[in-house]
């Protein structure tokens, strides 16, 4: 059988797309971390609309102090103080 050939989406070079080839679809270990550094730097997007995010959730552990500080819903402050 011959091997799927595709195009490396970070550089667009041919490549064997094959269960062995740990970086696939990318030619290589150093194509695949560009890629994820790209994403970690938010120069993709995926288009819809914009979203508010409170800093206290982002800083949130779910611990009880968060729970005696209202930054769990309800049902989650309940469920944490329960177990």
């Amino acid at each position: 059988m011959i091997p799927k050939r595709v195009r490396c989406p970070q550089c667009g070079a041919m490549t064997e797309y094959k269960t062995d080839n740990p970086s696939r679809p990318f030619c290589s270990e150093r194509c695949k971390l560009l890629d994820l550094g790209a994403w970690a730097e938010e120069r993709y997007s995926i288009p819809g609309a914009a979203v508010s995010v409170d800093s206290n959730e982002l800083l949130s552990d779910g611990g009880a102090d968060d729970v005696a500080h209202g930054h769990l819903p309800p049902a989650a402050a309940k469920r944490r103080l329960n177990s």
